[in-house]
């Protein structure tokens, strides 16, 4: 088999990165110890309990869409999240054109408690048998099925014991495989596990989750009579875009030494837990919310990212759905700057902290749609060439809000009549 695409896709949802994402030195992948090395490859991070599927195409087996869901908790799902990512996958490949030759199934748990890796694979095998079955029933053989636990892998499917024996075949260590070497030359990238991307955009916990609680409580109370009064809400927007461009210069000035939860330690530290709940129940404003999603690219994409991951962060108890705004802005900057596991990851999370959010759905069906971010960022780029006609682009001005947005209240809805997403 080849994989001669290097597009992917996470996230909690449904969803499949397209076939043709990309183009490059073609790997040829011909046992299920190479298929099992190749995953993180395909999705760009380390699937943590995760269902994944990947088309194949062709007499040569190359490969198309792949699709990644968490499995679920009780068997009694199974059955139905079998068809259903059958039906998505296929289908989704029919939509492009081309529908699959075949596919390679991975379960990815590790084991629970005393459970050893080989009691997962038993465990998940009904899963990948009605997996099988629903790929078949629309006439797409299941080609390989592994499943993936404590540092080994089993088939699911060959029956020889010479290179699938029953206590399974032990993983390639990381970077180490002929796989790995390829994947380097290729190009691709595998950026953590997914359980650490998430975590990098979860909640905080404990007495920095009290504070910003109260700090969000606060702000509430304060900003809520303000977005009410329609003479003092364009004064709102203003201060809103002021204040984030103030706390981007300071993470500028403030570079982290290192990455990962470090990093994020460091940028957590030099927010305010009052000027980051100010900024989160701003951003809960569409037209404002627009206006930072300019800043995707160039010297501004990298400090935003880091202020919107922190700002997800703080989203904390009450104020969870809160979260989607800079959750979707975090995607959309990694989206921009060709991190697209990333960014299905942070769309994932958006959509599973309201599920109803408009910008985090087109953003997320665009990025598993494969369409190109350039339209959109030329967009935003005009927009604000329109905003700042005497201007360069490296300062944003602010656009007050317009007459539809979003308010913050504490329990209640975070509409107002007419709002948009």
């Amino acid at each position: 088999m080849t994989n001669n695409h290097a597009s992917s896709n996470p996230s909690d949802r449904p969803s499949i990165s397209p076939a043709g994402a990309g183009t490059g030195p073609q790997i040829t992948l011909r046992s299920p110890a190479e298929l099992a090395d190749a995953l993180p490859y395909m999705l760009g991070f380390h699937p943590t309990d995760s269902l994944v599927m990947v088309a194949v195409h062709g007499e040569g087996g190359r490969f198309g869409g792949r699709l990644r869901v968490g499995i679920p908790g009780t068997p009694a799902e199974w059955e139905d999240t079998a068809r259903q990512v059958a039906e998505c996958l296929i289908r989704g490949s029919e939509r492009r054109g081309d529908k699959p030759d075949g596919i390679v199934v991975y379960l990815c748990q590790e084991p629970r408690g005393e459970e050893s890796g080989q009691r997962v694979m038993t465990r998940l095998r009904p899963l990948a048998q009605r997996i099988r079955l629903a790929c078949g029933a629309l006439d797409v053989p299941v080609l390989e099925a592994l499943c993936l636990s404590a540092g080994r892998f089993w088939s699911y499917v060959c029956p020889d014991e010479r290179c699938c024996p029953a206590e399974g075949s032990r993983l390639a260590a990381v970077g180490t495989s002929v796989m790995a070497a390829a994947a380097t030359f290729a190009g691709l990238q595998v950026r953590g596990s997914l359980r650490e991307i998430e975590g990098r955009l979860a909640p905080l916990r404990g007495t920095a989750a009290e504070e910003a609680e109260r700090a969000l409580d606060r702000a509430a109370a304060a900003l809520m009579p303000r977005i009410l009064d329609g003479a003092t809400r364009e004064e709102v927007g203003a201060e809103t875009i002021g204040l984030a461009q103030a706390l981007m210069r300071r993470l500028t000035l403030a570079p982290p030494v290192e990455g990962g939860s470090h990093a994020d330690d460091w940028d957590d530290a030099l927010l305010g837990h009052d000027e980051a709940a100010s900024l989160i129940l701003g951003l809960q404003d569409r037209e404002i919310r627009d206006v930072a999603a300019e800043w995707m690219e160039d010297e501004e994409a990298a400090p935003a990212l880091r202020l919107w991951r922190a700002l997800a962060r703080r989203c904390v108890g009450a104020y969870g759905e809160h979260a989607a705004a800079p959750l979707t802005l975090a995607g959309w900057v990694s989206w921009s700057t060709g991190d697209e596991p990333t960014a299905r990851i942070a769309f994932g999370l958006a959509l599973r902290a309201d599920a109803e959010y408009r910008f985090a759905q087109l953003l997320h069906h665009a990025c598993n749609e494969g369409i190109d971010p350039e339209g959109l960022r030329e967009c935003l780029r005009e927009e604000r060439r329109r905003r700042e006609p005497r201007r360069g682009r490296s300062s944003a001005t602010t656009r007050p809000p317009g007459r539809r947005g979003r308010t913050a209240s504490r329990r209640g809805s975070r509409r107002t009549a007419g709002s948009e997403q």
